[in-house]
This record gives C-alpha cells, structure tokens and sequence, in this order.
C-alpha cells in the first residue's frame, strides 16, 4: 500500500515523522523527502478529482491530507520557518524550539479543534491610514497552513488565468508584463479601468465563502466567526476573512475568480476593429479592465463587475475606480504603463513608488546618522537591491540613475554634518572610493563572522541590469504533473536571476544542480539557504569554495543535531551523507 492511498492512521504509521515528542532528536529526525512526497502525491490527485469534476473524491483526499501525519509536519514547519514565526498571537506562544515543534504536530487535531481570537495591530498605510492586521496564535496558523495545503490544488485548478496575488509562481511581474502585451497590439484598447474594491478582506460575505469555498465548512465557519482582541476586548467578526491568516488570501482570491469568464460571457472576444476589446488582469484586490471606449467601460463593464461583487458582499471603491486613457497611463502595483505617440508602451517606476522608497531610505540614513559607515551600508544594500529587482523587468534605467544621484545627495549630506569642520576634500577621501568605472562609490568597514575587518561598498541601483521577464501560461498550475517540466525550467530561470552578481552562490547552486544534498528539493528564494561548510571550521575548515555547500536552513539544524556529513555536493536522497 502506498502512502498517499494509505488511511491517515496507515500513513502516520509509516512515517518516521511520528516519533514520540519527548524525543529531543523526533524533529530533526523527521524525512523531509517523502513527507513533501507524500504531501504532493495528495495534491496531485486532488487536482485530478478537481478538473473531473469528483466532488466527492476531492473532499474524501483533503480529508486523508488534513489528517495525515506529513501534512501537520510540514504546517509546523512552514509556520516555523516564515517571517511571523517570532511573533506570538493572544496565548503569548511561540515553538521555537524542536521539542515544541515535534510536540505541535500531534497536537494539530481537527476534533475538539476551536481557535482562538485573533491579536489585532495596526500598520501604516501610504495615504496615512492604518490597515488593520489579525494575527492568530501559532497552533491557528499551523492548522491553517494544514487546510491550505488541500484548498490549494482546487483554487489553482479553478482560478482565473490572468490572477496573479497571491497565488504560487506568480508574481507582479506577470500581470504587467501581460498588461504590456494587451496595449502592444497593433489594434489593442485604449482605455483602461483601474479598479480596487474597498475594505476587499474585511466585507467578504460569510454565508458567500460557507456555500463556495470547498473546504471542510465548520473548520471554515470556526476561523471566520473567531473574533479579534484589541486593547483586551472581544470583538465579534460578522463579515471578512482575517488580514494575516494564511489561508485567507486563498480565500478572497476564490471569491473573486470567475470575474474574468464573467466579463467573457458578457463581452465575448471577437477578431475585429470594432469588437468590445474587454481583459482583465487582476493581483488579489487590485485589478484594470481594458475597453475599447470610455462609454463602453463606465456604463457596461462597471456595472457589471458591482453586480459580480455585491454577490459577494464587496463593491468597488469610489476614489480609486476610475477610467484613463492609455496615452495618459496609468499606475498599477508600483509601476506606471504609457503608450506613447509613436505606439511605444513602457512600463517605468511610477513616481508614487520612486518618491515612498527614497523617503524610507532617507528615513533610514537619518536614523542612523550617528552609526559607522560600514553599518549604514548593511542596512541601505538590501532595500536598495529589493527595490532594484522588483522594477527590473521594465524601462527603468533612467530612473535607476535618478534614485542612485538622490541616495548620493542624501549620503553626501550625512558625511558633512558629521565632519562640519573638514574639507569636501577630506571627506570624500574617508568615505567615498573608486570602484570600477565609479568614482564616488560610498564605502565602509564593518566586521564578518570571523571578527575580520573588510570593506562594503554601497550598492547601486543602476547596477541591476534590465532583465525581461517571461509571463506564465494563464493555465499552468503548479500542483499538476503535467506542468511539472515547465515549472522547473522557469525555476531555474528565476534562481540563476537572483543570484546573479553572487558568484560564489551561483556557483554552488548550479554544482548541486539547484538540490539540496540532504533533502534532495528545489532550493530557491522561497526555500531560503544556508552556506554549510563541510569541514566545519572549528575542525580546520576553510571558507574556500570546494569546502561550502548550500543547503536549506531547516536541513543545516538537522544535520548539526544529528552530527551528519556530507562527503560531496552531488545531491542524492540518502548517500553521501553519513554520521561525523
């Protein structure tokens, strides 16, 4: 019997993965390999069921995977190992530890399960509004990530083609590149409706996602109806799914699919000059609609998306829907689309977005006005590389050289007040080097891991080099054999992308074949890495590059607390890793 057709009290037992929790080595000693295996064996069936449209199948293998003993250990170790595993919901409880994480797994019981109100803060919004943000306790979002993993394979089945928030292999990048096509054509529209619909996640229907979302209802009707705490007062949730649960960025997104064939139905595609010229192409709550005129999309298309939406409890927001021609352009996730008189369409940085992410680095420079100049540079590389790579895939030169001369002012400042009473001269030769071809490449020493000196040089958004992006097939769906090839290749792409300028890494990942030699996955941005060395260096190990390998954070700490090592970088499931 295999694992995935096995009874969830057959697959617990196979599983190594069910060592009692006292057991200090029960996490670390847990097979990553065949738990992701069994996990996407799971999903690969439910996909299956999904486009045969078996209902009945679909729910019987979410419940096998909700149950099974490799999906509640890869919930604790998602939970555990994203950017929120630091913070605690309302009970004040974190699984930091491999005890509490081995114990958590046999704690993930869907009988007698009842979650806990949600802890709500605040955070800033760029128009000076506060965006409320829920966070459940960790047991919550463990079962969520639990549930998310047999919601997943139907949303992606179903989903829109043109949908790209929140949703796995995609990204912003895909919607603008497809918006540039759409605007490229020879006979494209020429108008456009920005729209955003208000308050998205807090005016969901409950009774709308109970009746649609296919998942188990009294686990979904729990997390909706759990309340939030603020300033130690229960507050009931009648409408809206938490921002800051896992699984309800899934949940909005399937509340808003259908809009794409629903605008289809009504506007249908026809091969001529005068045809409606109706697409959508949203990201989560924000979305643009093109229309071959302004009439046809204030006074058809509109009415028809509040139609869609009022079915769901949503409407679109007054101040943010508007219509625009595309030869005035128009903003749309950080980027501004133009086409311009020669028939050219660029999609550069909008000045929105240049002007809040030079704010935050002057914000950041003045903060640390007292620090060292190494220390400053620590914090200003990342945020200046961030930025860089999400605007590469359009025409941002100009304004890569622009940021970079607005970032030198502001830095140039911070050197003078500090030394009123030197020279320019003077100060330029104690903070400003050559680099290259750069004359006034802003320098600093800061210390390594081995308590070593070494200088770090800011880095330059110019830098980045223009890379096109390649948009994802609308039907693709990561969870679906059939697309498995396409995927991988597209992986690659996209790794080879992000560590170029990192030689060192580069390097190593393309010598294991982008696998990590313990696990035998994909590492990628998502993944994380960790640089392992194989001889360690309290044992004489050096930092040259036949001595390092990569392997994934959570499989470094496995093979620190079992003592493992690896002899080579050729990736393998289980040889050429042995006891040190």
């Amino acid at each position: 019997m295999t694992a995935e057709t096995a009874s969830p009290e057959r697959l617990e037992e196979e599983q190594p993965a069910g060592a009692s929790s006292h057991d200090p080595f029960a996490w670390h000693g847990i097979p990553w390999y065949r738990t992701e295996r069994n996990v996407r064996r799971l999903q690969a069936r439910i996909v299956k069921a999904t486009q045969e449209k078996r209902w009945g199948k679909v729910k019987a293998l979410q419940r096998l995977l909700t149950h099974s003993l490799s999906g509640k250990a890869l919930a604790v170790r998602r939970v555990t190992e994203n950017q929120g595993k630091k913070t605690p919901g309302v009970d004040h409880i974190l699984w930091d530890t491999p005890e509490k994480k081995a114990r958590a797994i046999h704690e993930l019981k869907p009988r007698g399960y009842h979650p806990q109100p949600l802890r709500r803060v605040y955070i800033p919004k760029s128009n000076g509004a506060r965006r409320p943000l829920s966070i459940p306790t960790m047991k919550d979002r463990a079962m969520q990530a639990l549930y998310l993993f047999a919601l997943q394979p139907v949303a992606e089945t179903l989903a829109d083609p043109h949908s790209y928030g929140f949703r796995p292999e995609r990204c912003t990048a895909d919607a603008l590149v497809y918006c540039h096509i759409l605007f490229s054509q020879k006979r494209g529209p020429e108008w456009v409706l920005e729209g955003d619909i208000q308050s998205c996640f807090d005016k969901i229907s409950h009774d709308w996602l109970l009746a649609h979302i296919p998942i188990e209802k009294e686990m979904l009707r729990k997390w909706l109806k759990a309340g939030y705490m603020e300033k130690n007062v229960l507050h009931s949730t009648e409408e809206g799914t938490p921002q800051g649960g896992l699984i309800s960025p899934a949940i909005a997104n399937m509340a808003l699919d259908g809009l794409s064939q629903y605008l289809l139905e009504r506007f249908p595609r026809i091969r001529q000059r005068n045809g409606p010229k109706v697409n959508l192409a949203r990201y989560a709550d924000d979305f643009v609609v093109t229309g071959a005129s302004k009439e046809l999309l204030e006074q058809k298309v509109q009415p028809c998306i509040e139609t869609f939406l009022k079915e769901r409890g949503l409407q679109l927001s007054p101040e943010k829907t508007v219509v625009t021609h595309i030869q005035d352009g128009f903003d749309f996730l950080g980027q501004h689309v133009r086409k311009y008189k020669n028939g050219k369409v660029l999609t550069t940085p909008s000045k929105k977005n240049v002007k809040a992410f030079l704010k935050k680095v002057r914000g950041t420079i003045e903060k640390w006005k007292d620090s060292s100049a190494g220390y400053l540079i620590v914090k200003l590389n990342p945020m200046i590389r961030g930025w860089a790579n999400y605007h590469r895939a359009g025409a941002s030169s100009k304004t890569f050289h622009s940021v970079d001369n607005a970032i030198f002012q502001k830095l140039w400042w911070w050197a003078r007040r500090r030394h009123p009473r030197k020279s320019a001269t003077w100060v330029k030769q104690k903070y400003f080097t050559t680099k290259g071809t750069y004359n006034w490449v802003f320098t600093g020493e800061v210390k390594d891991e081995e308590r070593q000196t070494k200088l770090v040089h800011l880095r330059r958004a110019s830098d980045v080099k223009i890379q096109r992006h390649t948009p994802i097939q609308g039907a693709a769906n990561p969870f679906d054999p059939a697309w498995e090839t396409y995927f991988e290749k597209r992986l690659d792409v996209k790794t080879v992308q992000n560590l170029t300028g990192r030689r060192r890494l580069l390097h190593l990942w393309k010598q294991q074949q982008g696998l990590c030699p313990l696990c035998n996955q994909k590492i990628t941005k998502i993944t994380g890495w960790h640089c392992h060395h194989v001889i360690w260096r309290s044992k004489g190990g050096t930092n040259r590059t036949e001595n390092l390998m990569l392997l994934h954070p959570n499989c470094h700490r496995q093979l620190h607390s079992q003592g493992l090592f690896v002899r080579n970088r050729v990736p393998h499931t289980t040889r050429g890793v042995r006891k040190a």
